[in-house]
């Protein structure tokens, strides 16, 4: 299948295996900074309560750099972005001793777009056999999705047999028709596109690749919150990324390209002050909400040129001033596109919020109070071997990528017309290729 075919689907990893220890190497390419983990994951038995989770995780090369090339989650300098990548993955090899040759990435940019389709197929024989399931999954991802967007994740959520609906596991029973709702998640081309050759530029291969807010629900949620209803909202430098969890299965998701860079920038603005100054102000002094000593408590805010001017004395209210409506717009922004996904009843009254940016002071408080809902801070679960500087939630997109492939099963089937790879073709050579690989 050609690039210029309107249907791509990113490529699928293989399944891991359950009897032996693997090495994976994810990479969170964000906004404000870019991340390399190297991790073993150890087959484990069932975990009561992250029982999704067939492995256990641990990191073993750890590389994090400044993001350079990057606007909200699209590549913007390749050349930036590219040394950037290296830099994060060459410290990453070196802690853990391995070289790296492909990975796992994510996805933020391409205006992640999620949508719900369902599809019947008649069975073969009696009961439900693999090859009926495998059937029905490659007619609910096979709808024609809009001209140029690639098909990042097609996610079955419940089956159906014979008219009878919320079946998790049909294997084996009996029945005539077999249906699938899906969630197909689907990105833009081109800044996918660029990200996948700005990683391959680094002699690096690009395994698959996650959407972020996927991954940052992977690490942070725990199966009674996805079983009951859970909204996980990340956010990010450049974006601010929603997923829902509805019985246990991700139902939506949506990316909005508004983050804590904004709230900088409003700062440096307002202020008149260097970008990293005002990044500083706002992690040491920076609130949305208001306290009774504000106007007592005085910064001091660094000018934009050194030469001579002294600097600026502001009362921390006037920070405040400045913070809370960028904090409330993306809150509200939030709120819309949940109400507007048709999922908000089904989310009851639990919020987990991730990201580096939700570390700012009060936003809880705001975020309860615009969202209406129970809001905790979701940090990474569940993974040793994490140095104490990415154990916070601004590092739940990374982690949740070395989670992805103990899920990824879901998922792992043959698509119609499929790729395998950008561009390539799936022929005899590469399916005796698969096989010789999954065998031995």
């Amino acid at each position: 299948m050609s690039r210029s075919d309107k249907n791509l689907y990113l490529p699928k990893m293989r399944p891991l295996p359950s009897r032996r220890s693997v090495i994976m190497s994810v990479l969170d390419v964000g906004s404000t900074k870019i991340c390399c983990l190297i991790a073993k994951l150890v087959p484990q038995e069932e975990n009561s309560i992250l029982s999704s989770r067939s492995h256990k995780v641990e990191v073993l090369g750890y590389g994090y750099q400044r993001s350079r090339g990057i606007k909200s989650g699209v590549v913007v300098d390749m050349d930036a972005a590219e040394q950037a990548i290296r830099m994060a993955v060459d410290s990453a090899e070196r802690m853990a001793g391995v070289t790296v040759e492909s990975l796992i990435a994510n996805i933020s940019c391409g205006r992640l777009q999620s949508e719900i389709y369902s599809a019947n197929v008649p069975l073969a024989g009696d009961s439900v056999s693999e090859a009926d399931i495998q059937r029905v999954l490659s007619a609910g991802s096979s709808h024609s999705v809009t001209d140029g967007r690639a098909v990042t994740h097609a996610l079955p959520i419940s089956y159906s047999l014979d008219g009878s609906r919320g079946i998790r596991d049909p294997r084996g029973m009996m029945g005539h028709k077999l249906g699938v709702d899906m969630q197909v998640v689907t990105a833009e081309n081109p800044p996918v596109r660029n990200l996948e050759l700005c990683i391959n530029r680094g002699h690096l291969h690009v395994e698959t690749m996650v959407a972020t807010p996927f991954a940052s629900g992977l690490s942070t949620v725990v199966d009674d919150e996805a079983e009951l209803g859970v909204a996980c909202i990340d956010m990010g430098g450049g974006t601010t990324t929603l997923s829902v969890f509805v019985d246990g299965h991700m139902v939506h998701l949506d990316a909005i390209a508004v983050g804590g860079n904004h709230v900088t920038t409003d700062i440096a603005r307002a202020f008149a002050t260097r970008l990293q100054d005002a990044e500083r102000l706002k992690t040491l002094y920076g609130s949305p909400l208001a306290s009774s000593s504000d106007d007592r408590d005085l910064l001091t805010v660094p000018p934009l040129e050194s030469d001579g001017d002294l600097p600026n004395q502001i009362p921390r209210s006037a920070l405040t001033r400045v913070i809370r409506p960028r904090v409330e717009e993306i809150l509200e922004l939030v709120r819309d596109r949940l109400t507007a996904s048709g999922f908000a009843g089904r989310v009851g009254k639990q919020i987990v919020l991730t990201g580096g940016a939700s570390q700012l002071t009060g936003l809880g408080e705001v975020a309860r109070h615009i969202l209406g809902r129970n809001v905790r801070l979701g940090r990474p679960l569940g993974v040793a071997g994490l140095p104490e500087a990415a154990k916070g939630p601004a590092f739940a997109a990374a982690v949740g990528l070395l989670i992805y492939p103990q899920v990824a099963q879901i998922e792992q089937f043959e698509h119609k017309n499929r790729r395998s790879g950008w561009g390539g073709q799936t022929g005899y050579l590469a399916r005796v290729g698969q096989w010789i690989r999954e065998s031995f």
